[in-house]
């Protein structure tokens, strides 16, 4: 179950609000509201979001799938994601599978499905190891690597609680992913089912 809900108190803004109403029948007795707000000023809204350097262009990258994990205790789908313009060797993705299992077996993931990401960014490679568990939870175990070193993948750490977890590139097959492990949810939940999500996977530009 999810444990991550939480109330949070929110800075008073100028907000003109705007809603409908509207009530299906009174033999069932429902109604639907419909809330839009529309925030119109902010204050010393000059001074957030400023986290993009100056001269930065976004531009995508591809994602595609690669050949699944299979483990005794573990089964994880694989996904690549890169520019278009630069490969992932197949021995960076050998030296990836064989960290990725013996990772697992270090940390004791048994029993579980899921899935990785082996991102190329730049110079690095970032290694994602996620799986489900507690029914709806994506827990994750992420790695980095810098190419141009003979060092192997190192646990990605941060100075602080507040710390990163996924990039724009990388919601795209976790997105996928979300949507896949709601519909075995909602399935079954039987070997066809997760066969079902097994073979539920993604690809294209993010």
């Amino acid at each position: 179950m999810c444990r991550r809900s939480a109330g949070s108190k929110v800075a008073a803004l100028s907000i003109k609000l705007s809603k409908q109403l509207s009530i299906k029948g009174a033999e069932t007795m429902s109604d639907q509201r419909s809330v839009t707000y529309l925030v119109e000023k902010i204050p010393h809204l000059e001074r957030l979001g400023n986290v993009v350097p100056e001269g930065y262009s976004y531009t995508e990258k591809l994602v595609t799938p690669g050949e699944d994990l299979s483990l005794p205790d573990l089964y994880l789908k694989w996904y690549e994601i890169r520019s278009p313009k630069v490969a992932i060797s197949p021995a960076q993705v050998a030296e990836s599978r064989a960290f990725v299992a013996a990772e697992a077996a270090r940390l004791k993931i048994e029993g579980e499905l899921g899935f990785v990401l082996l991102h190329r960014a730049g110079t690095f490679l970032l290694l994602l190891l996620v799986t489900w568990r507690d029914t709806n939870e994506m827990w994750l175990s992420q790695y980095t690597k810098d190419t141009t070193q003979t060092e192997g993948y190192q646990p990605l750490l941060f100075a602080g609680s507040h710390r990163g977890t996924f990039c724009v590139w990388e919601l795209g097959p976790i997105w996928h992913e979300r949507n896949a492990w709601v519909r075995f949810l909602s399935s079954k939940r039987d070997e066809q089912a997760k066969l079902a999500y097994i073979n539920d996977r993604f690809s294209g530009m993010v």
